[in-house]
């Protein structure tokens, strides 16, 4: 079972990722792109990575913005290093900045 980080390691954690940021009880980040068709591409990029990861991500998408949020179910959903790992394979995916 997945287990919370404490505040400290979550501070750490969003310091150490691109562009990531702390909403709450979970991690999120936006994604920019020049259309839809590329913003599409990101998402189904991240759907085999969550998918080999166990890890499912809430993901919406409108035209060429597509918006990423993190959080473990099984551990209250809250923060975990599942999360900052899924983070952190998400931004070695993206192609954007």
């Amino acid at each position: 079972m997945a287990t919370a980080l404490a505040e400290d390691q979550i501070q750490a954690a969003v310091q150490g990722l691109n562009r990531w940021s702390r909403d709450g009880d979970a991690l999120q980040r936006e994604f920019r792109f020049g259309s839809f068709r590329e913003a599409v591409s990101f998402i189904v990029r991240i759907a085999f990575a969550a998918e080999a990861a166990n890890h499912h991500p809430e993901i919406w998408n409108v035209y060429g913005t597509v918006r990423i949020r993190l959080s473990t179910h099984e551990a209250g959903d809250s923060i975990t290093q599942r999360d900052v790992d899924l983070a952190a394979a998400i931004d070695a995916i993206a192609w954007v900045a």
